[in-house]
């Protein structure tokens, strides 16, 4: 199987305009029929729904956030005002993980999970995988909407799902069932390849022959690193509770959108023009509805707070013709020294420079001190034995690949005004180890 939908999938580029544009019509209706938070909308901000006819003026229309739909569900509301569907429509409910705040709610009908899960299915197919594959997925199977996604996925491809949920399963798994793929982040295969060879089992000789790198974005030289450790290749997969399912293809040159189903924009950092192709912006996305369909929580110009560049809306050399964005990256990881931003993934990059490697996990943290005429940054590197770790040439690597693109910072550092000390620990000496949840890697406490 080259296609999950050839028909879509190798849609001429004015035909997925011409029908994004149709699918917003339908979109703006349903919302205006069925949302009690866009009816309001529409008429606090003057806008007639039935003169939304296009992707242009979509994006005349008011940026809505996360905060927005904390301030319409409970406790704030004695309703949930994104739902737009009775309840006897109502699949599923789900909520986000609440990182940033207060968790939102989301309300999925049956027809939202098969667009979630087509979404999913055209990225596994566009990797290769198929009937013929056992894939292990290190994701959890609860309130928030990815695992069951690339399950439901699974099925409609005739691929046969391992739900582990955890990556810390038996390496057994991988021996008795012979899967041929594995789906977590980075950090978690990376951790299992390790115990794999503790075990006796080399990852380069076992029977996975595929990996899907998702759940937070990540550096190349990372990706590098584990292709290097597993001798297979990695892609990489973005979704979210919203809707944002996106997928890079054989070709690992960007991550398709399915235009057809998910509307996406970007906007500047402040929310005030759209960005051109090739810029840095932030994802805004919004839901896109055929004819018919129905959706448990409806989304118009939402702002995902994940940041990305569209590479191209040329055709893909994999045949597929919808546009294709880079990895995106949490705008909650990006912090700023002297007026110029840097994320967490900048970090990363720095961490993993290959010669780095014969010495590092590749786990680290980082945290920032001071005032903005002088900025510390302390970074916390795992050494595999602490006892044999050549502290120089890390030191060296990383500063040099840190601020190789990042000229101000650079001359920011020879100033004086930026500094950079490291930390070198043993295996489990960081301090996030010591914290319940996600590793929150790079810390600001400025």
């Amino acid at each position: 199987m080259t296609f999950f939908r050839e028909e879509m999938e190798k849609m001429p580029r004015d035909e997925i305009d011409a029908l994004v544009d149709e699918r917003i019509r339908h979109t703006i209706k349903y919302a205006q029929e069925n949302s009690p938070f866009y009816r309001k909308w529409f008429a606090d901000n003057n806008i007639k729904a039935s003169e939304i006819r296009s992707h242009e003026d979509l994006r005349e229309l008011p940026v809505i956030s996360g905060k927005t739909i904390r301030e319409k569900q409970p406790p704030e509301t004695d309703e949930f005002e994104f739902k737009c569907a009775n309840w006897k429509d109502i699949y599923t409910i789900h909520e986000t993980s609440g990182t940033s705040g207060m968790p939102k709610s989301f309300f999925l009908t049956w027809d939202d999970w098969n667009r979630y899960a087509e979404k999913y299915a055209r990225a596994f197919v566009s990797q290769d995988f198929g009937y013929d594959d056992r894939v292990i997925v290190c994701a959890s199977y609860g309130m928030n909407v990815g695992a069951n996604t690339m399950t439901l996925a699974a099925q409609k491809i005739g691929m046969a799902i391992i739900p582990e949920g955890k990556c810390t399963f038996p390496v057994r798994i991988i021996k008795n069932y012979q899967a041929t793929g594995i789906v977590g982040s980075i950090f978690k295969l990376i951790r299992l390849a390790s115990r794999m060879r503790e075990e006796g089992l080399d990852p380069q000789n076992s029977s996975i022959q595929k990996l899907i790198a998702g759940g937070e974005s990540f550096a190349e030289e990372s990706r590098a690193y584990v292709e290097e450790l597993w001798d297979v290749p990695v892609y990489n997969i973005y979704g979210s509770t919203e809707g944002t399912m996106c997928g890079e293809c054989i070709q690992k040159a960007g991550l398709h959108v399915p235009e057809d189903m998910v509307h996406l924009d970007l906007y500047d950092p402040q929310l005030e023009n759209f960005v051109d192709d090739g810029e840095c912006g932030r994802i805004v996305l919004t839901t896109l509805l055929n004819k018919g369909e129905r959706t448990g929580t409806l989304l118009l110009n939402y702002d995902t707070a994940d940041t990305s560049v569209i590479v191209s809306r040329d055709k893909c050399k994999c045949g597929r013709t919808h546009l294709r964005i880079l990895n995106p990256q949490r705008e909650a990881e990006t912090v700023w020294v002297r007026g110029t931003p840097f994320n967490r993934v900048d970090l990363e990059r720095a961490v993993f420079q290959r010669e780095n490697m014969e010495y590092l996990t590749g786990e680290y943290e980082a945290f920032l001190y001071g005032a903005e005429n002088e900025v510390t940054l302390r970074v916390s590197l795992e050494g595999k034995d602490i006892n044999h770790l050549d502290r120089e040439v890390v030191q060296e690597n990383f500063i040099k690949a840190f601020l190789k693109y990042n000229r101000p910072m650079y001359q920011a550092y020879l100033d004086g005004d930026f500094n950079i000390i490291f930390n070198f620990t043993g295996p489990g000496g960081l301090e996030f180890y010591k914290v319940k949840g996600r590793p929150k890697r790079l810390v600001d406490r400025r």
